[in-house]
């Protein structure tokens, strides 16, 4: 058996064995591509009309907030601008809930309150990370099948390589004044040589939230034998005896990142759950993406900024294999090219969805064809004649 006949087996029952799992994240891809371009149209509590005024305060936030649903647990609040709604974010793991309260920054009037659970794209994300399945079931399987999948982009160029420069010329384009099988094959073929050097990179930011190994191994390398520590919690110091507050914590933090990023696009403030933990807050100088924003971690008491060890910390310290991990979902999506990038990821997205269906239209029609292939028997007759 040769390597390329090798390859190619491997190719083929792999394939099948992902097949659908392919096509299904290749399908719910191309819906998240765009997901918050269709939410900014199709949601118009999202907005509000710019006022002259100070916006509502985070301590604020919470009495409204609380007040629209009760019995809930407010984690935080994020100021998107004068033109955008607050959304005060309420979730907890067990019981299970996740809900969205927008609220006019002016007015303090309640524009909407979302089960984030029923949300249409929620619900797509769900079965792309999970295929609505129970996260511990879900995961590895959706895990392995990109596993498989990246081995096959590495097998699926093998086999395109062309062995000389007549058969080059041929796979670079489609012949589509060929019979539909021709047309398949070559749709399959070319697609998929084209569409491997930018599903490479989805596939190998899926991989990084899919296995453990990937992510510890790739920031090893990046930050020069560094541990990989994805997030811990960071606590304040204990409540001084002597303690007397001119006012909530949330709202003293809430300024000083409005003045220390005056050029933020977004602001994001955490509610502390308890007298123990400091206080997150989030500023992002482009609401496009994630990667560049900063994260910082206040003492509920003295407002004193607590330094830390994992990842998500300020954007000025984060070194290389920092800065790799915090982008592996804007570079997932697309987003860290922007719109142009997003419109790659749909359509490599799409073709990817596709590989699967023409793949196993080649192989029905080579089996088919090996099955009815006519065989030449000679007649009794002739052979008792020459006997």
């Amino acid at each position: 058996m040769t390597l390329k006949k090798f390859v190619l087996i491997a190719h083929l029952w792999l394939g099948l064995a992902s097949g659908l799992i392919v096509l299904f994240l290749g399908i719910t891809g191309c819906m998240l591509a765009f997901e918050r371009e269709i939410e900014n149209v199709t949601q118009s509590y999202r907005f509000v009309q710019e006022e002259e005024r100070p916006m509502v305060s985070p301590s604020k936030v919470k009495e409204i907030a609380t007040t629209a649903l009760p019995g809930k647990s407010l984690h935080s609040v994020t100021y998107e601008g004068g033109k955008k709604a607050i959304q005060a974010s309420f979730y907890n793991a067990d019981p299970e809930y996740y809900y969205i309260v927008f609220i006019n920054p002016y007015s303090g009037e309640v524009l909407k309150i979302k089960n984030m659970n029923r949300d249409f794209f929620r619900v797509v994300i769900m079965g792309h990370y999970y295929l609505w399945l129970p996260p511990t079931i879900g995961q590895p399987i959706v895990a392995s099948a990109t596993l498989i999948f990246f081995i096959m982009l590495v097998t699926g160029i093998i086999l395109w390589w062309p062995q000389n420069s007549a058969a080059r010329k041929q796979r670079f384009s489609i012949k589509w004044s060929a019979k539909w099988r021709r047309v398949n094959y070559d749709v399959h073929n070319v697609l998929g040589f084209y569409v491997t050097w930018v599903i490479i990179f989805i596939v190998i930011t899926g991989l990084v939230w899919g296995f453990q190994w990937v992510s510890k191994s790739m920031y090893y390398t990046l930050s020069g034998g560094k541990k990989l520590i994805l997030y811990e919690e960071t606590f304040s110091a204990p409540k001084p005896a002597s303690f007397s507050s001119s006012g909530p914590a949330v709202d003293r933090i809430w300024q000083i990142m409005k003045k220390e990023h005056s050029n933020a696009q977004l602001i994001e403030v955490h509610y502390p759950e308890n007298d123990s933990v400091a206080i997150e807050a989030v500023a992002n100088p482009d609401a496009s993406t994630y990667w560049k924003s900063d994260y910082r971690y206040f003492d509920q008491y003295t407002l004193k900024e607590i330094p830390v060890r994992h990842i998500y910390s300020r954007f000025k310290d984060a070194k290389l294999g920092d800065k790799v991990l915090r982008m592996n979902y804007d570079v997932h999506v697309g987003a860290i090219l922007g719109l142009p990038g997003k419109v790659m990821a749909f359509f490599a997205s799409l073709i990817a969805a596709s590989l699967p269906v023409t793949g196993v239209i080649i192989w029905w029609g080579k089996k088919k064809k090996k099955k009815y292939h006519p065989v030449t028997v000679k007649a009794p007759e002739k052979e008792y004649q020459k006997s």
